[in-house]
């Protein structure tokens, strides 16, 4: 078979449908000013789909942050890669205040946050090392094992039991290779809401030998006291080796960085080939950077609203019979039981008569049979928009029930 020809034999069930569901089901059009309210196909929506967090996206301050970043520097400033031609001194001092956030010696930063995970893991190890790693683990993660040419073993979400067998394995064969281990979990995994299990994963540290990578895109500025993050909600930061976290969620910007001991900081700015061979971040991203980090670290009450909309969100919908799952994050997946198709035509009710929008989430991302409409809680978000989405939630899960869903054109030509 020609390389071209099999393109669209593996599209999935929706993609085989992409007249129908492009531009509405997948690669949806949101316009306007980024916030809770925003258009869809001419519509005001209620939107629960942004990681913004801290609603810091269109925050006055951040946006002439942004704007006299923009004017002072131009979009190309630095030009290069940071090794040769690209370094400043506002990229170390974003770094330095990176690490001191978070409570580590050193931190670089990263160009974006999905190459820049599969780079620091892609430079950490060799064939003789072994990972362990949690079996919900993002995407990104699971790109870079992919490529990892040493062996691999997972244990099923959060299962320490499993941890702790696959680290028994790992430990074995270590040995024999003459390798190390590398744990790595996530600090609150996106889809689900739950954190990883830190403080238990880093007590196993008393019977195995082995570092621990911690992917905290979406606790870094919402979890813990100071939202340093998902290390510190548990109170094992110090146990975490490397941190890593993206500038895509609560600081509502493109980069990311990784922090841990300033000696394995240092060898990754050495080795790391996405970012040796990449152009530096350019000074309006880190300039914006600045600002929002001073503002995340100094505003409480952006952190504080977020968590008044999440406490509020989550409980109606527990209140009203949802299933929200385990989360003790704001990330808040509402998990209801029908058909792809089902899910393609309750997604589209939702928006058009409901106008609420969120993501959707359906096979083979989670089982078949099951859909996840997830909702994102921001600081900009209102009580008034809580009571709102609750109301409709509860209008099309009984829809749902009643088989509604099933009956509508969409949903057949969809299939099954």
């Amino acid at each position: 078979m020609d390389i071209f020809e099999k393109l669209n034999t593996n599209l999935g069930p929706l993609g085989k449908h992409s007249e129908l569901s492009e531009g509405y089901f997948m690669f949806p059009k949101l316009e306007g000013e980024i916030a809770p309210r925003m258009k869809f196909k001419g519509k005001e929506v209620l939107n629960w789909s942004l990681n913004n967090y801290l609603g810091l996206a269109n925050h006055p301050e951040v946006r002439q942050a942004d704007a006299d970043a923009a004017t002072k520097w131009g979009a190309a400033y630095p030009m290069g890669a940071r090794m040769m031609s690209g370094n400043t001194d506002l990229h170390e001092q974003l770094e330095n205040e990176l690490a001191e956030f978070v409570g580590k010696e050193k931190a670089y930063l990263l160009n974006y946050g999905y190459q820049g995970i599969m780079s620091v893991i892609d430079s950490l190890i060799d064939r003789k090392d072994v990972i362990v790693y949690d079996s919900e683990c993002h995407a990104c993660i699971i790109d870079a094992l992919r490529m990892h040419m040493g062996k691999r073993f997972v244990f099923p979400h959060n299962d320490m039991e499993s941890c702790e067998k696959q680290l028994k394995r790992a430990e074995r064969l270590s040995k024999e290779t003459g390798g190390g281990i590398l744990v790595i979990t996530e600090g609150v995994f996106g889809m689900t809401g739950d954190m990883g299990n830190l403080k238990e994963i880093v007590k196993l540290k008393d019977k195995f030998q082995f570092r621990l990578l911690v992917d905290d895109a979406h606790g870094f500025g919402t979890m813990g006291k100071t939202g340093a993050g998902s290390g510190e909600e548990q109170e094992v930061q110090d146990q975490v080796d490397l941190y890593f976290s993206t500038f895509a969620k609560s600081m509502a910007s493109i980069g990311a960085f990784i922090a841990g001991d300033a000696k394995v900081v240092h060898y990754l700015k050495y080795n790391m080939r996405s970012q040796i061979f990449a152009k530096a971040l350019p000074l309006i991203m880190v300039e914006g950077a600045l600002k929002r980090l001073d503002m995340l670290k100094n505003r409480p009450e952006f952190k504080d609203n977020l968590w008044k909309i999440v406490r509020a969100l989550q409980n109606g919908l527990k209140e009203k019979g949802f299933s929200i799952g385990s989360t003790n994050s704001p990330v808040t997946p509402v998990v209801l039981n029908g058909t792809v198709g089902e899910a393609a035509t309750l997604s589209k009710d939702l928006r058009e008569n409901y106008n609420i929008f969120c993501s959707v989430v359906i096979y083979p991302v989670v089982p078949k049979g099951m859909i996840i409409l997830r909702l994102i809680p921001t600081a900009v978000h209102s009580l008034e928009d809580v009571v709102e989405t609750i109301a409709a939630f509860e209008a099309i899960k009984e829809k749902l029930s009643s088989g509604y869903y099933k009956t509508t054109e969409l949903a057949t030509s969809f299939g099954e």
